[in-house]
């Protein structure tokens, strides 16, 4: 089971990458086109998968663990993107021993 410390972990980074709040990112059934237009930092979704990749080379660096996400549509809802990130690290991690 994954412990909230790390879903407060991936909340924070991605937060910081995208250059917006959590809560900007995860009230309201935010979608990642959404993110796309409110990031300061974001363009277009290149720019989006970069943040999820640096999302994952964070977890990777500070928990050992690789996270690699599918591709998701645009109309994806932060919130379950949160929910795939947490349940490939469960898995990863599960698989590492």
């Amino acid at each position: 089971m994954v412990t909230q410390g790390v879903e407060a972990y991936i909340r924070q980074k991605f937060a910081e990458y995208a250059g917006l709040t959590d809560e900007q990112l995860f009230s309201d059934d935010v979608t990642l086109a959404a993110v796309i237009g409110r990031s300061p930092k974001m363009t277009n979704s290149i720019d989006l998968m970069e943040a999820f990749a640096r999302t994952a080379n964070a977890l990777r660096k500070d928990y050992g663990v690789r996270v690699r996400l599918p591709a998701l549509p645009l109309d994806t809802s932060t919130a379950a993107v949160l929910k795939v990130f947490l349940e490939e690290f469960e898995r990863q991690q599960e698989a590492a021993g």
